[in-house]
């Protein structure tokens, strides 16, 4: 096989000889059986798992399904978003608006349409835009489409444009920013500073119980699975080959012929759509979505996990949101003053020492070769012989 033949296998080829893919859905599928398993066994047991770590542990998978996001707009397309937690609360605030639909009658006012908040501030009617979020159906589709929506308006004109680089960073800042000072607004109709929260149920059912927890957990463990196969998929196809063309050289590919931009926004928007869905799997699971998750630090914080984990290889921001996540959940309670240098410290450490991160430390062609979907580049002796390792 020559090194080329890779791009012309189908993509269902290529994921059935993934064993580094296939492993890691493993290991994702074998934790969503087995932490609500753990959670059955008596509480006085030694691998009881309670259920409040069980939604903990759901919110680390809703971390990394948003770090695989930006890990495939990063590592693979070169774009250094610094405002994706504007998608991630937008999924969140969306399924929030659901789930105060839901409580109806239940709530402290007893209102049946009206969320409490409204009731507070004297609306008199629901907003228009709150229409339709008593469905479901609508609001799965609603999870995908807002994020979704947002991405390509700002994608279309910012690569349109042709900007790139800081300044793109910067200008995706300033989006997530104003969105934050948006929602702060009481007349906005999202519930202000409080934001959206006492939620009581999901599809029927009361989420404060276990079953539902679990349920959960393991949905957000199923999303990370199908969004981690979605974007090996693309990663590893021709796709995949021009997006690695136009992060490593852009005037060139663009020369080549190549309509760069609709690349770089249709990556960006179904980035912004997975994103968007682990900010709806997030927001049950915690019980509350306010405008402080659109606060640019959040979104620093999520390069900062691709970065710890690896960029470019999926599941290096995978392992990297886990990791930085339980650390933090650790620091802040044992060290609350000073979880910010930690994270910061730790951001300066894996630019200076570790520029490809944890999973940098991998053998050459696995780092070179099987995990970025490129050839492996060729050793001393095979290019001496004018030959490769296929």
């Amino acid at each position: 096989m020559t090194s080329g033949s890779v791009s012309r296998r189908p993509i269902v080829v290529a994921l059935v000889s993934d064993t580094t893919g296939q492993v890691v859905v493993a290991t994702i599928v074998l934790i969503a059986i087995l932490v609500p398993l753990l959670n059955q066994l008596p509480p006085d047991s030694a691998f009881h798992v309670p259920t409040y770590a069980v939604s903990l542990f759901g919110k680390y998978l809703c971390y990394a399904l948003l770090a695989l996001s930006v890990d495939l707009i990063w590592g693979y397309c070169g774009i250094l978003s610094l405002g994706h937690g504007a998608f991630f609360a937008l999924g969140g605030y969306v399924m929030g608006m659901h789930l105060m639909r839901q409580i109806g009658d239940r709530g402290v006012y007893g209102h049946p349409v009206l969320p409490d908040f409204m009731v507070f501030l004297n609306w008199s009617e629901l907003p228009w835009y709150w229409y339709g979020f008593d469905s479901f159906a609508f609001t799965l589709i609603m999870i995908v489409l807002v994020p979704g929506l947002l991405a390509f308006a700002f994608g279309w004109l910012a690569f349109r444009s042709r900007v790139t680089g800081v300044y793109l960073s910067i200008i995706t800042q300033a989006m997530t920013y104003a969105l934050m000072l948006a929602f702060f607004r009481n007349d906005m109709g999202f519930g202000g500073n409080n934001g959206l929260t006492d939620f009581k149920d999901i599809l029927g059912l009361d989420l404060r119980s276990g079953a539902v927890r679990n349920g959960l957990f393991v949905a957000s463990a199923l999303a990370l699975a199908a969004g981690f196969v979605l974007c090996r998929a693309i990663t590893r196809s021709r796709l995949g080959k021009v997006l690695i063309a136009v992060r490593d050289s852009e005037s060139r590919a663009r020369f080549l012929g190549y309509r760069v931009e609709a690349y770089k926004l249709f990556v960006f928007v179904l980035s912004a759509a997975l994103a968007g869905i682990a900010g709806a799997l997030y927001v049950p699971q915690v019980g509350i979505i306010n405008p402080g998750e659109f606060a640019p630090i959040n979104s620093i914080e999520i390069v900062i996990w691709v970065a710890v984990g690896g960029r470019g290889y999926l599941y290096g921001a995978i392992f990297g949101a886990v990791a930085v996540n339980l650390a933090k959940s650790y620091l802040t309670v044992a060290f609350p003053e000073i979880w910010l240098f930690f994270l910061g410290g730790l951001f300066v450490a894996t630019t200076l020492f570790l520029p490809r991160g944890v999973m940098g430390l991998l053998p050459e062609r696995r780092k070179t070769g099987a995990e970025t979907g490129l050839p492996a580049p060729l050793t001393p002796a095979a290019a001496r012989a004018g030959g490769g390792d296929d």
